[in-house]
């Protein structure tokens, strides 16, 4: 099969397939995004997605000549079953996902048959990915549907250069977290180099969940996960500006204009066109219409809104529901406002093609776009796109991402039936001179940054996370750079292990206590069986007290530095600095006790030569702004003492200034004439120890961040198989 190096990923191809009187039918797919993306101009690019039609209706031979045939068009077909379109997309993405994500969790449905639906078609996408994209391809994963896709795709393709964009507002934490799959969903888009939203809001919420739930701090919108680099970003979706520009001077669409100019001769219109959904606040702006007809009589008889909703999920009762309240507000408003020979609302329920939804947009006077939330809304930037030189005003819910791009438009509360009824007045009411000019704006600012710009925009910043991955790439410590290092390891006659434990042996725990951060039985048996390798000298050098080393490795034959070199044990020996570090302490603890007593989850630990306060159980964002005012004030109450504040993994320390790994390395590097150093470590403490290790050193980073050493591994677990695979000969 064919590979490309551009793939497109969405729930839906941009061709649907049907069966009709047992022939295959090709069409257009609907919806906006098969619309922007069949106008991103790529070469050599292939789209993967659902085409439409459940499997269970198709033949083998079907699925081969629908493959054939989506080939031709530069596309690939994921086959999906109707028990699948049930679960995953019309349970998961639109029960669970959807209500969510537009802050209606009261409509949330969440069941465990979604969620295995969910991550099996998923699972699907990313072997359908595989087959037809390079092992080095770009691939561009879109919206809700596919949260877990990238991560899947990442260990699938490892050299891929992957983004994924998300269509739909990303919530607040608050809302967010009452998801039960909220981590897997997290950890599924972070695979992802680049991860695009709308607006700044969204991604705002999306860094601040990565932040409350993972523990991942984001530097400017850039995460390290890892160790790799991450970048979170906006960028407005818009429209191909051209092609409505276009359609304005088709014949029939023409036509269909002077037809409504007729049909309305003498009438304010007022356009409202939206999918039957809860989020689009069609019930609302139903009231905010009716409200207008009741403060300003005077418009009774010489207004109408034009009122299209186009049939979704009709088959869902609440959907239903929505659909029945709708028409009796219409049926309300017309009876109590209207006459023989005129309705205030003009409604239809159905689905339109863009062709006779644009002539509408051309004759209306004011655009009615109030969704109650929306990730962007294109309807409104097709309506400014369609108007042309002829006046018009929109009137635009806050609550909708394209709000940020249209200052130009009314802007409305889409909740304060009021404030509807009040843009409604003033639209009609403002000077022709003044629409003109508005529109005039906003048209060349959606002309100037359209889809084109928009997907161009995207796939620049993609390239862009690639080239700054590479500047601040360490190598990884696996394949054949691994393979080297074990046979270095083989051959040395005199090796020299120094190893940080913390982050680097041993997981972090919640727990300060020493007794929560025992070796377990495999560690302490790998210990062992490096220090009893032949002409191998081990050394565990640690921020951990001098009672805690000796506790766990006192009876083996290794080297342990305590507390950053405050204490070393040498040939079974502890000696310690000269240092009188109570004055310190004395300063210092009155300052963390009180901000203890105001902390919940956080922790004091003295050791000999150092206090830590502990936070990794403190709320990450109060974690955060503790840390920075703590650090702050310890330093103004140390002054000139000699001593230095360190802000550690979920730690604050001090410390005498001149007690550091450095020190420590040096000296023991110095004793003999060692052919083979592997030095290991995950924090700022460990910096100092790949600074000073010679250049033909083994230095490793465990985990994400920038880094002195030579390679990386991700994990304390994938430090501890490197150590492992020393001694497995």
């Amino acid at each position: 099969m064919t590979k490309f190096p551009m793939v497109v990923v969405s729930n839906r191809l941009p061709v649907t397939v049907e069966k009709r009187g047992g022939e295959l039918v090709y069409s257009q797919s609907d919806g906006g995004l098969a619309t922007a993306l069949s106008s991103v101009e790529v070469e050599n690019r292939i789209w993967v997605g659902w085409p439409g039609i459940a499997s269970d209706n198709l033949t083998s031979s079907d699925k081969s000549a629908i493959t054939k045939e989506l080939a031709k068009r530069n596309c690939f077909p994921v086959f999906l079953t109707a028990s699948q379109i049930e679960l995953f997309y019309e349970g998961y993405s639109n029960d669970t996902l959807w209500p969510l994500f537009h802050y209606f969790q009261s409509f949330m449905i969440n069941r465990d048959d979604y969620w295995r639906s969910y991550r099996s078609v998923n699972k699907q996408y990313s072997e359908a990915i595989k087959r037809v994209a390079s092992t080095d391809a770009k691939v561009w994963i879109h919206d809700y549907h596919l949260m877990l896709l990238p991560n899947l795709v990442r260990t699938l393709l490892p050299s891929a250069l992957i983004g994924y964009f998300h269509h739909i507002p990303f919530p607040s934490f608050e809302v967010y977290r009452l998801l039960p799959e909220r981590k897997e969903l997290l950890e599924g888009l972070l695979g992802a180099d680049l991860i695009g939203f709308h607006i700044f809001d969204y991604a705002r919420h999306f860094l601040s969940s990565c932040l409350r739930l993972l523990g991942l701090p984001n530097d400017y919108g850039t995460l390290h996960v890892d160790g790799r680099i991450v970048k979170i970003d906006s960028f407005p979706i818009s429209i191909d500006y051209a092609y409505f520009a276009a359609l304005r001077e088709e014949p029939d669409v023409v036509s269909s204009y002077a037809s409504l100019l007729a049909n309305f001769y003498g009438q304010k219109l007022i356009f409202s066109i939206d999918r039957l959904d809860y989020s689009k606040g069609i019930l609302e702006r139903l009231e905010g219409y009716k409200r207008f007809l009741e403060d300003n009589p005077k418009y009774l008889g010489q207004v109408t809104m034009l009122m299209i909703v186009s049939p979704s999920r009709t088959g869902v009762e609440s959907y239903q529901q929505l659909q029945t309240q709708i028409e009796q507000s219409v049926s309300r408003i017309n009876g109590q406002y209207g006459s023989a020979e005129w309705a205030p609302i003009s409604y239809q329920f159905q689905t339109l093609a863009l062709k006779e939804i644009v002539p509408m947009y051309m004759a209306a006077d004011t655009m009615l776009v109030t969704p109650r939330r929306d990730g962007m809304n294109l309807v409104a930037k097709e309506y400014i796109a369609s108007k042309g030189r002829s006046a018009g005003v929109l009137i635009l819910s806050e609550m909708a991402g394209a709000v940020e791009e249209l200052p130009e438009a009314l802007d409305v509360n889409p909740n304060d039936s009021k404030a509807i009824a009040k843009a409604i007045k003033t639209s009609f009411e403002m000077p022709k001179k003044e629409k003109i000019e508005r529109l005039k704006v906003m048209q060349g600012r959606i002309e100037e940054h359209d889809v084109k710009i928009w997907s161009k925009n995207f796939l620049t910043a993609l390239d862009r996370v690639r080239k700054l991955q590479c500047e601040a790439s360490v190598s990884n410590l696996s394949g054949e750079t691994l393979k080297q290092m074990k046979g270095a390891f083989k051959t040395a006659k005199n090796r020299l292990l120094l190893l940080d434990y913390d982050g680097t042996l041993q997981t972090f725990k919640s727990s300060p206590s020493p007794s929560a951060a025992a070796p377990s039985d495999r560690l302490y048996s790998l210990i062992q069986k490096l220090a009893v390798r032949r002409n191998t000298t081990l050394v565990i050098v640690s921020g951990r007290s001098r009672e805690a080393l000796e506790s766990w490795f006192g009876k083996l034959n290794i080297d342990l530095v305590a507390e950053h070199d405050a204490w070393r044990k040498e040939r079974g020996r502890w000696q310690n600095l000269s240092i009188d570090f109570a004055p310190v302490k004395s300063l210092v603890l009155p300052v963390l006790k009180d901000y203890v007593s105001r902390t919940p989850g956080s922790k004091i630990e003295e050791k000999d030569f150092a206090i830590v306060w502990h936070y990794r159980n403190v709320p990450v964002e109060l974690a955060l702004v503790r840390a920075f005012t703590i650090a702050h004030e310890l330093r103004a109450a140390i002054g000139d003492k000699d001593a230095t504040v360190h802000k550690g993994n979920k730690i604050i320390e001090v410390k005498p200034e001149n007690v550091s790994k450095r020190a420590a390395v040096e000296s023991i590097i110095g004793r003999s004439n060692y052919d083979f150093i592997l030095c290991a470590g995950d924090d700022y403490t460990d910096e100092d120890m790949f600074e000073v290790a010679p250049e033909a050193s083994y230095t490793v980073k465990v985990g994400p961040g920038d880094t002195d050493a030579k390679y990386r591994v991700p994990t304390v677990a994938a430090m501890v198989r490197v150590l492992e695979g020393l001694v497995s000969d």
